[in-house]
């Protein structure tokens, strides 16, 4: 399965609309993970449009988004416990925090600092995929590409600048 994996979009409080660039990529998405402060419904319901969406609420996301989305996930993706939040908090103890929260997630997508971050700690994949729309402090604006076949993922960061 072609999983896009994206966070912070920020549209329209810090973007007027998602990047051209991310077309492609929504084209290619079968499913879409969003890692919360989608900022806007109208931006959730354009993410629809491509391909079913899980997210999780961010801590900007308007009321309406709120009240529809959860604070944390939980599911299974072809065989892989996956995980979702948008904060994890500081830097430090961030793994550990994450695995002691979700014991048997494989996969913990997280978001909120816009770095992008794709590491594997004793066989859990950490993924923050960046923000498409405000890097801050990254080098380019992200997303993530990940493909799911019978329990194995491969995620690729992808620079849309």
């Amino acid at each position: 399965m072609n999983v896009l994996v994206l966070a912070d979009t920020h549209v329209p409080d810090h973007a007027r609309a998602l990047p051209d660039a991310l077309e492609e990529h929504l084209q290619w998405a079968e499913l879409i993970l969003h890692g919360g402060d989608i900022t806007s419904a109208a931006t959730l319901a354009e993410l629809e449009l491509h391909a079913p969406v899980r997210a999780v609420c961010g801590n900007i996301d308007q009321w309406d988004l709120r009240e529809r989305l959860p604070e944390t996930l939980a599911f299974d993706l072809d065989g892989v416990p996956v995980a979702m939040i948008h904060d994890s908090g500081p830097r430090e103890g961030r793994e550990r925090r994450l695995r002691q929260r979700f014991p048997g997630a494989r996969l913990i997508v997280f978001a909120h600092s816009h770095q992008p971050v794709s590491e594997v700690v004793d066989g859990v994949h950490f993924l923050n995929p960046g923000s498409p729309t405000w890097k801050r402090r990254a080098s380019a604006p992200t997303v993530a590409r990940m493909v799911v076949t019978a329990g194995r993922i491969e995620v690729t960061l992808v620079d849309l600048a």
